[in-house]
């Protein structure tokens, strides 16, 4: 029986097309917060590789300047990755690589131009082997990112000194010839045993200071916040003596890494002797802390205060 037509049910309504189904998922793209710390690694490249333009032109203080901007950038990428949870492998890889460019190669090449080439094959070599010690600083970082048997105390401290002051430190005798002239600094006789010491000090096993977790206590904060505005109104005034000064206190703080780090390490080896003590004590005491399992009858020893197992991190 056929069904009138104002009976009729209307599967869809007047004027729409129904649209065939997507055959493919549709593709995930990037957000900002991933594109972020990826722009600044790319921005401190290409500050690096404006450092190797300025200097090819004889042009020695915004080759500096470059240098330092890429530094700046350097230091904010990883920080805000981590705030926008923005990590990823590329990023990682990516940084390490504008590292060993704008860190390694243009200070090498900056100073090669400036004052090693007047020692000619000595001056080569020295430029030579601080770039390959950066390089090496860098793929020895990326080796140990996935290491988590480091005590706590030891993520404060890095293992050599890191590429982005080696850069500035390598970089100590052109910026102090910008103010006393190139004659002492750049003279081959205190430059090629300065890089060639830089170097050295990237792939040592040197424990420095990291200062990412120090914390500046509450009566510091107003102090602190003004030292920072001093700096900058030195750097605006006096920005190569300023340079100067912060890489040499820099130089200064590395014994006293040395000695913290010892004292650290010292304290951690006592206090895991003394755990290890107090549990071979605990363990063997059966006396009146044994208390008996009344589904088998077997002895059983509660935990002290502090546990009676050894930590798997020392404190």
């Amino acid at each position: 029986m056929k069904r009138p037509p104002g009976l009729r049910q209307q599967i869809f309504r007047p004027g729409r097309v129904r649209r065939p189904g997507r055959p493919h998922p549709r593709l995930k793209g990037l957000s900002i917060n991933h594109l972020l710390p990826n722009v600044l690694t790319v921005l401190a490249l290409c500050s690096g590789l404006t450092a190797i333009r300025f200097a090819m032109q004889e042009r020695w203080e915004p080759a500096v300047i470059a240098i330092v901007i890429a530094a700046i950038l350097d230091a904010l990428d990883g920080r805000i990755a981590r705030l926008l949870n923005g990590q990823s492998k590329f990023g990682a890889e990516l940084d390490s690589l504008s590292d060993a460019i704008s860190f390694g190669v243009a200070p090498a090449f900056m100073m090669y131009l400036w004052g090693l080439n007047g020692a000619g094959s000595l001056g080569w070599i020295a430029a030579m082997a601080y770039a390959v010690c950066c390089a090496l600083r860098l793929a020895r970082f990326n080796s140990r990112l996935g290491v988590v048997d480091l005590p706590p105390w030891a993520y404060n401290y890095f293992t050599g000194v890191p590429a982005p002051a080696g850069a500035g430190l390598v970089l100590l005798p052109m910026i102090l010839g910008f103010e006393i002239g190139p004659d002492l600094p750049g003279h081959p006789a205190v430059i090629v045993p300065w890089t060639l010491l830089i170097g050295g000090l990237m792939v040592s096993i040197l424990p420095t200071f990291s200062f990412k977790g120090a914390r500046v206590p509450a009566h510091w904060v107003v102090p602190a916040l003004a030292g920072v505005g001093l700096l900058a109104a030195m750097m605006v005034s006096q920005p190569w003596w300023t340079l100067s000064i912060v890489g040499l206190a820099y130089m200064a703080t590395l014994p006293f890494s040395v000695i913290q780090f010892r004292k650290l390490q010292h304290a951690a080896e006592l206090m895991r002797t003394e755990i290890v003590e107090t549990s071979a004590e605990g363990g063997a005491d059966t006396g009146p802390d044994t208390t008996m399992d009344k589904a088998d009858g077997t002895a059983t020893v509660p935990e002290g205060p502090a546990g009676d197992r050894e930590p798997s991190r020392p404190a």
